[in-house]
This record gives C-alpha cells, structure tokens and sequence, in this order.
C-alpha cells in the first residue's frame, strides 16, 4: 500500500515545479513490463506536476539483443557519450533506474564527478539470473551491493524488499510504491470477444512469458476452468506447444487489458522474482481475487479479504474463489499513481548544476 507522505509534503512537492529530471533507464520501448509502465506513467505525473524529464535510454543509441533474452536491447554508447549527454541536460537531479550498460555509465560519470544520484531496486535480477544461467543468486549480489551502494537513496516498492535489501547490506533505502489508472482498470470494463465460451472459472495470469515468471505453475494447476495467458515474451511458443488446452491471447493494454482482469474469476501470479507486481494491484482495482506464492510482492500487497497466499498454487486459487469482489475492488482503489510519483519526487536528490 502507499506509505503516506509526512503532512504538507503532497502539497510542497506539487508545487515546487521546474525540477528537471534525468532518468536514466536501459529498460525502454519496445519493451513492454512493469519497469517500462512505472517509468512511464511517472514521468507522465511528472509533467502534471509541472517538471521537466528528460530519459536517457537504449534507443538513442545501438543497441544489441540481450543473451537469452533477445526483447531487450543492451545499449552500445561509445565511452563517455552517456556522462557528454548528462552535462548537456544539465539536470536538477538524477535518477538512474537500472543496473545495466547506461545505468552503469551513468553511475560511473556522477561518481567521477560527486554528483548525487537515485538508484531503483526495480527487480529481483539475481534470482532473475540465476534462473537463467542456473547458478546460485549469492553469485550475483555483489554486483548489486556495488552498484547500489554509493547511491543517495534506493528506491523501493515493498517493505519485504527493503528488508532483503538490508539484509544485504544497504540501508539508505526509500520507498517508491506503484498505483493503478483508476479511470482505465475498473470493474466494468467489458470482457474480450475471446472470453466467450470458455469453460468457468477462467484464470488469469498477466505478463511477460518469461522463464523468472514461473509461469509452468500455473499452467500446471489442476484446478477447473480454463487458464488465460495475456503477454508476450520469449518463452511463449514454447509453453503453447506444452500446454495446448491454454489460452494465449497475446499483448493486451488498456481498457482491453482491464476488461481481461474484470472478466477472470481469479488472478493468479506465480512470480516469486518480481518485487512488487504492479498486475496485482490492476486485477483489484478490476474486481479480481488474486492467488499467489507467499513471497515478496505479494505479501506486501495480497490479504485474506483480497486474495490468498501459498506454497500450494490450487490452495490458493480455490481461496481467493470466495473473496468479494467488491473488497478487491476498494483495496485495488487505494494505490494512487498520484501518491507515488510524489513519493518518487520526494526521494530525489537534488543538487547546484554547476557540480556538473
């Protein structure tokens, strides 16, 4: 849940405008996932609250496909184009959202140069790789510890997560919650031609199709009715030809992506990587039940009135069955994008443009 701001900070963020704002992010269009949406939807608040945002991303550069992960492009800036692009904005801060090729440089420019900076703790990158490459994530965290460490604050989106961090060894954390377009996921929203016929109760799972996302548990359930799987990424031709009786209905945005979420009987997320999980919150505000593993994310977010955690995925869905919409509903309703995005200004770390 959004963690509320000290008194007057809403009002005292809101109108101190003109702060311009770099954000330095190497997850960007053409990708589409919960990094991408909560970069974008800020900036959007952003530019309400009357800022400045200039991005610095993989495609104002060449770029090549990410080993094992060919949707993401890991940028090829020629050494000190990023830290050249920073000193031309000359922003009032810095805000460097991941932990790849730009964020690195990125950091290696405000380092050389004192210069303070934000990081976000977006995703849980060493489960993440050890998923993939099939070594411990104990392998990974030193890299993280680094890259992390000589930030002015780390931005986080769940309590769980700011404990596993700590435990880590970073302490100057913040939190960053995440919110729902309230005027786009509602429970009205119509469900999707492709939901007519289908066998009762349909179960939803919203994504990337992504090994880290587990999704082979939920497709894996035993549980009756029909499994939906909304979202594209590279494992998806793989798991239709594993599990033909699945529906996959492709990339789903906006009020069509809602009307999937209204139309489910249960939300499922088998994702025990993400750090947050902003389709959590988006199936509550569209009325739905979610089911998930008890783990950072979910715990933060999933209660016995909204939902059900366990080990057991059918245990899980078969509770979140009973749980009235209308309670997810009003839960799903108090993450505001409004309160996070201050949050988010709140957290930055300004600094005299003439330390650039």
């Amino acid at each position: 849940m959004n963690h509320p701001l000290p008194v007057g900070a809403a009002e005292r963020m809101g109108s101190v405008a003109g702060q311009h704002i770099a954000i330095v992010t190497d997850a960007w269009f053409p990708q589409m996932n919960g990094v991408v949406r909560t970069l974008t939807t800020t900036i959007k608040h952003l530019h309400g609250f009357g800022h400045t945002v200039s991005v610095v991303s993989p495609d104002q550069y060449c770029s090549v496909p990410c080993p094992t992960y060919p949707e993401i492009r890991l940028a090829l800036a020629w050494p000190g184009a990023v830290g050249r692009r920073l000193a031309e904005l000359r922003p009032d801060a810095v805000h460097i959202a991941t932990e790849g090729p730009l964020g690195l440089a990125a950091r290696r420019w405000c380092r050389k140069r004192d210069v303070p900076f934000t990081t976000a703790y977006h995703s849980q990158f060493p489960d993440y790789l050890a998923r993939r490459t099939g070594l411990p994530a104990d392998l990974f965290w030193p890299y993280f510890r680094w890259f992390h460490g000589p930030a002015a604050r780390i931005m986080v989106a769940t309590e769980s997560i700011r404990c596993e961090l700590r435990e880590q060894g970073l302490e100057k954390l913040h939190h960053w919650s995440r919110g729902v377009d309230l005027a786009c996921f509602s429970p009205d929203a119509p469900p999707p031609p492709e939901f007519a016929g289908m066998d009762g109760p349909i179960l939803l799972y919203v994504g990337r199709i992504a090994v880290e996302k587990n999704i082979e548990a939920f497709l894996d359930c035993a549980y009756p009715g029909t499994k939906v799987v909304v979202g594209d990424g590279p494992a998806r031709a793989s798991l239709e030809a594993r599990y033909p009786e699945a529906r996959f209905l492709g990339r789903k945005s906006g009020r069509e992506l809602a009307g999937c979420y209204a139309g489910a009987g249960v939300f499922v997320f088998p994702s025990k990587t993400d750090t947050f999980g902003l389709v959590i919150i988006e199936a509550l505000a569209c009325g739905t039940p979610v089911a998930a593993y008890p783990v950072p994310g979910p715990v933060d977010i999933v209660t016995d009135r909204v939902g059900a955690l366990s080990h057991d995925l059918d245990r899980a869905i078969a509770a979140a069955a009973f749980c009235k919409r209308a309670d997810c509903v009003a839960h799903g309703r108090q993450f505001s994008w409004e309160a996070a995005t201050l949050q988010f200004l709140s957290g930055l770390r300004a600094f005299e443009p003439e330390m650039l």
